[in-house]
């Protein structure tokens, strides 16, 4: 077995956490993945993992032996797609990450027509308005909103955006239209729920000062995608980044409310929250992730964005 498939199968099982869970996504089995292992550690002649029933644990030795691992396959993969550029081919695999609505409104149709033009990429959309670690996740690309904090990974800014309040007229028309951020304490609000946890504590800015408003839920989901769908049909206020309500406004489904006064999910939000792109590393970027960002943003500002 050549020693590249070796680095390869030693990656996935320390990425995977185990060597069965490795060994599902490679398609062998358990006592397969043993035996390559061993061979891999009497190859060196030394203990790479430490293993039990349930869990591994890199030695001092796999550690290194790991980092070299990564670089090495890098390299290799970072060869390939220049070999594949000059040959104005893109293959390879695409994982991307996006939040539930602006993936299914923007990412989704961009990332079709890209691949009906480049056959030979193998694409995997993942949508969650849960915070993921693009890492440990396998990520190519991750879309999101807001400021990125103190970070290893690189942020792309792609579009302008900002946090709304929105409603169904016929919301406003039954429930009336409060005037001030304090008077939603009177109205329903429908509130996003990340990693099990609502994000019912909304920021504005009154009088030039920040302030913070608990809000009752009313209705709640993980998915944002439901959460301006109900919005739409008039069951209540909303939460939403503008850019993902765009088409409701302009079909007259939603107005925005309070809108001098609104900040964010949380204190580190201002009154332009980007959409960024996200990424692991800007120096071992593969052709087919680069040219697929490339794409993504020409298509959000021209075709979607525009329209």
């Amino acid at each position: 077995m050549a020693k590249i498939d070796d680095m390869a199968l030693f990656a996935h099982v320390v990425k995977a956490g185990g060597l069965a869970a490795a060994g599902r996504k490679l398609g062998l089995s358990p006592a397969s993945m043993t035996a390559r292992i061993n061979q891999i550690e009497k190859r060196y002649g030394t203990r790479l993992l430490t293993r039990n029933t349930r869990s591994i644990s890199l030695t001092d030795t796999g550690e290194r032996f790991y980092s070299g691992c990564l670089r090495v396959i890098e390299e290799v993969e970072n060869t390939e797609n220049m070999i594949q550029d000059s040959q104005n081919t893109l293959r390879g695999h695409l994982r991307i990450s996006a939040t539930s609505d602006f993936g299914r409104q923007y990412v989704a149709p961009a990332l079709a027509e890209f691949t009906s033009n480049h056959p030979d990429v193998s694409p995997h959309l993942m949508l969650s308005d849960g915070l993921i670690n693009i890492i440990d996740e396998g990520v190519d690309i991750a879309f999101r909103f807001g400021n990125l904090p103190d970070s290893n990974l690189i942020c792309r800014p792609l579009a302008q955006n900002r946090r709304v309040l929105c409603a169904s007229p016929d919301y406003i028309k039954h429930n009336g239209l409060p005037r001030h951020p304090e008077e939603l304490s009177k109205h329903r609000c429908l509130i996003l729920e990340r990693s099990g946890q609502p994000l019912n504590e909304w920021y504005f800015e009154v009088n030039n000062k920040r302030q913070s408003i608990k809000v009752e839920p009313h209705l709640s989901c993980s998915d944002g995608e439901v959460i301006r769908r109900w919005a739409v049909q008039g069951y209540g206020i909303a939460f939403k980044s503008l850019i993902d309500i765009r088409k409701d406004l302009s079909n007259n489904k939603l107005i925005l409310l309070l809108d001098e006064y609104v900040r964010g999910f949380s204190h580190s939000d201002t009154e332009v929250v980007g959409v960024q792109a996200i990424y692991p590393s800007r120096q071992y970027l593969p052709m087919q992730v680069k040219a697929f960002l490339t794409y993504f943003e020409q298509w959000l500002n021209t075709q979607a964005l525009n329209t």
